[in-house]
């Protein structure tokens, strides 16, 4: 289509590198600003953020690091309404006008509904969001307009059946996904290729679980090509199939930005051989995961309890492919007991359950708590 981008990766701006790690919205603004300009450099355009992405502090920085360096015809920019932001019409316009004004781009070269699924879906359709973004895109405000979903293929195709006016949908996609219960990466995929939308691809690292696989897994990959980077299987992986027109990573530093550009400046999509290579890395991955959290911190936000849920789930599923019977300890111990003099404890939970009512993989997370502060606390 004529708003495909020249190059198919694309700057997620979820994950930045920031000058706190208690503090998602102390953003290291000039290392951004390296990754942007190495990034633009090499030919890339496609810049992703989001009304609530690093503590509500990304679209400020994409002003600051992005939009006010640049021509606006040098790149193009996305970002979204989230139905956890608005509750009545005129806050639509209330989100989408301090959009423009944190980001100063003066238009949306890409504008999604955020996150659909089942529970969010109605709201969209009962504050009429899809006429609204169209409306948008017809003063000149938003030049495509899209959603980006996380449930099963039966609800997209029901949507894009429905709304066949949106132009793209954005999906999570990743090997570990493929066939997933959950997430349905295929089956989801191969819905809106039919439907006939280019397809924007989120977590094809699965929040970095993907860049950091286990030892037999990684050894795998570089016994197959020593020049290429564990990650990069993820992301040319997610390139590679068929109706992707940009796949976004959340980079989170310079390096990871000079990897990512190394392997997508002159990208080539994998053989076969290679793909059935990524299907058993997820069968050898998923048989040693426990909690199959993106990180993307959603949860955190509203959390009453000021619970570091992400990165608990992180240090607890390095210890659970660990042989704790014959370690008994970990450094994770220390690491959960730091991060406990900032964030409240696993055990700290009251159980309201606003974040599993947005998060987009739908795990137990009130359940995967309680066996984290078995694990560390007791």
């Amino acid at each position: 289509m004529e708003f495909k981008p020249a190059k198919k990766l694309g700057f997620g701006l979820m994950r930045l590198p920031v000058n706190d790690s208690a503090n998602a919205a102390d953003v290291d603004i000039e290392q951004v600003k390296q990754m942007v300009d190495l990034f633009m450099e090499k030919g890339f355009t496609y810049f992703d953020t989001a009304w609530m992405y690093n503590g509500f502090a990304s679209e400020k920085v994409a002003k600051e690091a992005l939009v006010s360096r640049y021509p606006r015809e040098s790149f193009t920019l996305a970002t979204k309404l989230h139905a956890g932001f608005f509750n009545s019409l005129e806050d639509r316009d209330k989100v989408f006008n301090a959009q423009l004004e944190k980001t100063g781009a003066g238009y949306f070269d890409y504008y999604l509904l955020h996150g659909i699924e089942a529970d969010m879906y109605p709201k969209y359709e009962e504050f009429d969001c899809f006429s609204w973004l169209l409306e948008k895109k017809a003063q000149g405000l938003v030049k495509h307009a899209g959603f980006s979903f996380h449930d099963t293929p039966e609800l997209l195709d029901e949507i894009l059946t429905k709304h066949p006016e949106m132009e793209f949908v954005q999906i999570q996609l990743n090997y570990l996904d493929w066939e997933s219960e959950w997430i349905q990466s295929r089956a989801v995929l191969e819905t809106a290729v039919k439907h006939n939308k280019p397809v924007i691809v989120m977590e094809p690292v699965k929040g970095g679980t993907l860049a950091k696989v286990p030892a037999d897994v990684e050894q795998m990959f570089k016994s197959a090509d020593p020049k290429m980077s564990v990650p990069s299987w993820a992301i040319r992986f997610a390139a590679s199939q068929p109706g992707v027109m940009v796949v976004l990573s959340g980079m989170s530093n310079l390096e990871q930005m000079e990897d990512n550009l190394s392997y997508m400046e002159n990208f080539t999509p994998l053989t076969d051989e290679e793909k059935a290579l990524c299907f058993k890395a997820a069968d050898m991955i998923n048989s040693k995961i426990t909690v199959p959290c993106t990180g993307c911190s959603y949860c955190t936000e509203g959390c009453p309890m000021h619970i570091a849920i992400p990165k608990y789930f992180s240090i607890y599923n390095e210890d659970m492919r660990e042989d704790l019977e014959e370690k008994g300890w970990t450094i994770n111990f220390t690491n959960y007991q730091i991060l406990n003099q900032t964030f409240g404890k696993a055990s700290d939970c009251i159980q309201c359950g606003q974040c599993e009512g947005v998060c987009p993989q739908h795990l137990p997370i009130i359940q995967y708590l309680q066996d984290v502060a078995k694990h560390y606390e007791h």
